[in-house]
């Protein structure tokens, strides 16, 4: 079929792969090759094309990378998930670079990039966190999922699930493309349809089955259980700054409650605020012109 297309989105000016712990992974980039690199990681089961509305804006001035987090869009599935291999992944990305790199990373990729900068300051110049800082102090649920009251019930409720998952890892199929744009805005009520038909044809492919995700139902739950109350002690260790972003309006995931927020924040040690007006959780899709405008005034100033 025709690749839908969206208004104001761009393509990648150029697609490579990368090799990251034997596993390839798919890095997309907008800009000039010899500008300063400013490197982009995506939410949970998105993909780096997410960022087809931001980034034209940002290549502006920056060589834009972002990239298909292992098990996401064109990356590579692996055999198993943790955060560590993530950061690792980043951090391999890094080094391939010529000069340190200003990071970006929405929801998911917010915390990774976070972590990422804090293990390898000489690496990075600037962070920007797009409401990525962690679940609330309960941690996130999926759809009928009960609350669990003790460790001991949230790692088994996190095993049951990796049984369930190895059982069925193949991907649900959809009969067509709206149909698929339509489950995820189920999930993501504020963005459009539109959008979502342009973003999920580059995150799925179409089979005799139907259109399934490329995302590896893995990756979803691969960082297995674990205590939102140690998120915000990380985080003390940072030395690059970190522009911390979070959208005017209550969203499916976001923003956290402002008490929650700022006491995670508090250790920061390098700390300027912002607020997208007129967005929720997705922000750069949203209102990608005011968040690029918010990021271009923030990054090398």
């Amino acid at each position: 079929m025709t690749p839908p297309t969206f208004p104001g989105a761009v393509a990648p000016e150029r697609t490579r792969r990368f090799v990251s712990g034997g596993l390839s992974l798919c890095l997309r980039e907008w800009g000039d090759p010899a500008a300063a690199p400013l490197v982009l990681s995506h939410g949970m089961f998105d993909h780096g094309r997410g960022f087809d509305l931001l980034a034209p804006h940002l290549a502006e001035r920056f060589r834009v990378i972002a990239i298909d987090a292992r098990g996401h869009g064109d990356s590579d599935w692996a055999d198993a998930y943790a955060w560590g291999c993530d950061v690792i992944d980043v951090v391999h990305v890094l080094r391939s670079l010529d000069q340190p790199a200003h990071l970006l990373g929405h929801s998911r990729g917010g915390g990774l990039m976070t972590d990422t900068a804090a293990r390898c300051p000489e690496l990075v110049r600037q962070l920007v966190n797009m409401d990525g800082f962690g679940p609330p102090p309960g941690g996130f649920r999926f759809p009928g999922e009960e609350p669990a009251r003790t460790p001991p019930e949230e790692l088994a409720s996190f095993l049951d699930w990796r049984r369930r998952a190895n059982a069925h890892r193949e991907r649900r199929a959809y009969a067509t493309l709206d149909d698929l744009a339509e489950h995820r805005r189920r999930q993501n009520p504020r963005l459009s349809l539109e959008w979502l038909r342009y973003f999920q044809y580059h995150g799925a492919r179409e089979t005799e089955r139907g259109w399934t995700l490329k995302v590896d139902p893995h990756a979803g739950r691969g960082v297995g259980p674990w205590n939102p109350d140690w998120i915000g002690p990380g985080w003390r260790s940072l030395r690059a700054p970190m522009l911390a972003i979070i959208g005017s309006e209550q969203d499916t995931w976001g923003p956290l409650p402002e008490e929650t927020l700022a006491e995670r924040l508090a250790n920061v040690p390098h700390l300027d605020r912002g607020v997208v007006a007129d967005a929720g959780h997705f922000m750069h899709i949203e209102q990608p012109e005011r968040t690029a405008r918010l990021l271009l005034d923030y990054l090398e100033r």
